[in-house]
């Protein structure tokens, strides 16, 4: 067993999923308040606030008051190493968001008491699956009017294919919230609206409540003693069992009701989140699961991010560390590459903040200067010891445009921007069969890429494009092998295209014309996913 034991059983690393809205960077600043990693928090308030969330740092974001890309922070909280990967909640979100999931152990899901499971949420979800990760959900905003926490529940079950166990239960809400009992403790929490805020931590009262006592009405009111008891009986009787082993593959999610706004039942909820997911989990390669308590380093690329610093132009390649230690100025092999390199000047980020990291640990995310060799799903392993992680899948983009530069007397600036763009993985590029860079289809998650493209090529290639959107709302790979697109039998309104890699792809306008595609082509085989 690696002599790093104890250093990688305390990391944790999670990502915070949720639809836009939600609270999701509200929860990240009060658990980095927790942790002392910042002194105050940031509201996300839209254009002209002051200040701005901790996590958003690209230009765009500070100017709309949203999470554009993925933030990476650390903080240490009683005896974890605890690793943020904050990724972006507006519904306009990249395919980063997706790839960040990737890189997690866990993932936690904030869900809005009033609307309940929304569409991106389920997105967000299916990538969680994919991963076999245990997934945590907190029930935001019940300081606010809420829906029926059963209904909630039901939802959860029914639209997320997840068994769920309330971990603690509200009582009341809006109003009329006046806390939540905790299953396991059994005791109260008890909120109060105008309690003193304490180094911006709210404090509350936690009273050991035995149900039956006359005495607990006084505290919550004799409407909501009675509807507790009731609520608490039915859970016990009827809800599912725990399980910590189904919790950790993904099969049951612990619930939490609580408010972010004003910090409460954000520490429950973190110290048990804490206690029920795991250290760094092993990582599927070629070579078979990659031990996170190996002696060897191993890491891989999931995120590549241009131009965070103005001044310098620079690259940077986030890596997640998949075993063993990581020291500054080691020499690694990059295995695509082939080739034996010093990760020079490693870094960890606080959004935009950086420091020099002298050593890191299996579990830690490091930033790494890039040259314009890395790409998305690159293995990073120690000289002699080649293998392959398992490659991060190419999501689908739902929105297509096709894109040409305004002055053509700058082709090459505006072929250089969208590649390098596309490289970070913030859009995809395809061309029509046998076309050229001159004008291309650009395929993304959310539409707000288009808008962040737009800007970026403008800004950092001093190149104006023309954008006209395209009426296709799905793609898919074509898998079978040597095959020749212009022989298939396709509907009028469905477009043949290729990839950079040269792949062959269709981009169809609605999911009628899928089907029509593999009625009318015997053995077509279609993927969702790219390789």
């Amino acid at each position: 067993m690696s002599k790093y034991v104890n250093e990688i059983e305390k990391r944790r690393t999670f990502a915070i999923i949720s639809h836009p809205d939600a609270g999701k960077t509200t929860l990240t600043e009060k658990f980095l308040l927790y942790g002392g990693a910042i002194a105050m928090a940031g509201a996300v308030k839209g254009k002209k606030a002051a200040r701005h969330a901790v996590s958003d740092w690209m230009e765009i974001e500070k100017q709309r008051g949203i999470s554009v890309t993925s933030s990476v922070m650390q903080f240490h909280y009683e005896g974890y190493c605890i690793n943020i990967l904050d990724t972006p909640g507006h519904q306009d979100f990249s395919e980063d968001t997706y790839r960040t999931l990737m890189a997690a152990d866990s993932a936690v899901m904030v869900i809005d008491a009033a609307k309940g499971v929304e569409p991106q949420t389920r997105k967000l979800f299916k990538v969680c699956l994919l991963r076999d990760i245990p997934i945590f959900t907190f029930i935001n905003k019940m300081d606010r009017e809420a829906r029926n926490p059963y209904d909630l529940l039901d939802e959860i079950e029914y639209e997320l294919g997840i068994k769920t166990y309330p971990m603690n239960w509200p009582i009341g809400c809006g109003k009329e919230f006046k806390g939540v009992y905790d299953r396991n403790k059994k005791e109260i929490i008890a909120f109060r609206a105008n309690d003193e805020m304490a180094n911006g931590q709210r404090q509350v009262a936690a009273i050991e409540a035995d149900l039956s006592d006359p005495n607990l009405a006084e505290l919550i009111g004799e409407e909501h003693r009675q509807t507790l008891v009731d609520d608490v009986e039915l859970l016990d009787g009827a809800g599912y069992e725990f399980d910590l082993e189904a919790v950790r593959h993904g099969r049951l999610s612990p619930v939490f009701f609580g408010s972010a706004l004003t910090n409460f039942g954000v520490e429950p909820f973190l110290e048990d989140f804490l206690h029920m997911t795991t250290p760094p989990l092993p990582r599927k390669s070629d070579s078979g699961e990659i031990d996170p308590f190996g002696d060897d380093f191993s890491a891989f690329v999931f995120k590549i991010q241009a131009n965070m610093n103005k001044a310098h132009r620079d690259r940077v390649a986030f890596m997640r560390i998949c075993s063993g230690r990581f020291e500054k100025g080691m020499e690694v092999l990059h295995v695509q590459g082939d080739k034996r390199m010093k990760l020079s000047q490693p870094q960890q980020l606080m959004a935009q903040e950086r420091e020099i990291v002298d050593e890191a640990y299996a579990g830690d995310i490091i930033g790494v200067f890039d040259p314009g060799i890395f790409s998305i799903g690159d293995t990073i392993s120690m000289p002699g010891k080649k293998f392959r992680f398992e490659g991060i899948p190419t999501f689908a983009p739902e929105h297509f445009a096709l894109v040409r530069q305004v002055d053509t007397m700058k082709r090459k600036q505006f072929i250089k921007g969208t590649s390098q763009i596309a490289q970070e993985g913030a859009i995809q590029i395809f061309q029509e069969l046998g076309g050229g860079m001159e004008e291309v289809i650009v395929g993304v998650v959310g539409v707000l890429q288009f808008e962040v493209l737009e800007y970026r090529l403008k800004n950092e290639y001093n190149v104006d494009i023309h954008m006209d959107m395209l009426p296709y709302e799905h793609i898919r790979w074509i898998e079978n092998e040597g095959l020749d697109p212009k022989t298939l039998n396709l509907t009028s309104d469905t477009k043949r295209i290729q990839d950079l890699k040269g792949n062959y792809l269709l981009i169809f306008a609605n999911s009628w014309s899928i089907n029509w595609a593999l009625e009318h082509n015997e053995g077509l085989q279609l993927a969702e996913f790219g390789r």
